[in-house]
């Protein structure tokens, strides 16, 4: 990974700030976008370089609008001069309940996880094929099941999941384009999901335990760093999860 340029989606906090934190200590330098996180935006880039001098710079946007996402890959490559991992992590998440769906609840969960991702992965393509780099993608195993109430969120994540096999098709041999597919991570900032909830999702998980999201870092890391032949496939990484449904 040293002197790999990774553009990062939704990277300031959560789970994407420890793709951040495992792909820096890696040797990576990062571009990472946020739309309002400005704080933890600064922080974070602040940490990084006070590690690495210059290794990490900001780029602030709102993925709905299509026709900013060009501008984030150029201004990627004309910061650190080239681009070798697009990581489409950035992702809206709230219920919708069938008798209250609104055309807003459609455009902004598609918006965030699918049409956004498309539209970046076009805009990043020619970077990636003249590095011969990759795209890493960040669905949800309710993407095959889906989950009660959340239908619009399940629907946007199961394109986002039939995109990275599309990507994989198009884009190949080139680009590696594959995916993680996250369980029982991190809850929510809201309070969704009550003790008893939370609980009973962890019970079923193989192993019985919820993960962290360094569990994520790490398959993002294994499939960017030492997964040169694997491509159109979505890691689950759900401590057994998804295989109990």
């Amino acid at each position: 990974m040293q002197g790999k340029v990774v553009l990062i989606t939704g990277g300031a906090k959560r789970v994407g700030a420890a793709i951040c934190r495992r792909l820096h200590g890696e040797g990576a330098n990062l571009m990472i976008h946020y739309r309002s996180s400005a704080a933890e935006a600064e922080a974070l880039r602040d940490e990084l370089n006070r590690k690495r001098l210059d290794s990490v710079a900001l780029a602030q946007a709102d993925l709905h609008d299509v026709e900013q996402l060009p501008e984030l890959v150029a201004a990627t490559v004309k910061r650190f001069g080239r681009l070798d991992v697009l990581i489409n992590n950035a992702s809206s998440f709230y219920p919708t309940v069938v008798g209250e769906i609104g055309e807003k609840d459609w455009h902004d969960l598609l918006g965030t996880n699918l049409k956004a991702p498309l539209f970046l992965s076009q805009a990043a393509a020619h970077p990636l094929r003249h590095s011969h780099g990759c795209i890493v993608n960040i669905t949800d195993i309710h993407a095959e099941r889906p989950m009660k109430s959340y239908v619009v969120y399940s629907i946007a994540k199961a394109g986002l999941v039939a995109l990275t096999k599309s990507l994989a098709h198009e884009l190949g041999p080139e680009v590696r384009v594959n995916a993680v597919s996250p369980g029982p991570i991190m809850w929510p900032e809201d309070p969704t999901f009550d003790e008893q909830e939370r609980r009973r999702i962890v019970a079923h998980t193989l192993l019985k335990r919820e993960g962290s999201p360094d569990d994520i870092a790490r398959a993002v890391l294994f499939l960017i760093k030492d997964a040169p032949y694997i491509t159109g496939t979505i890691l689950p990484v759900d401590g057994g999860r998804s295989a109990s449904l």
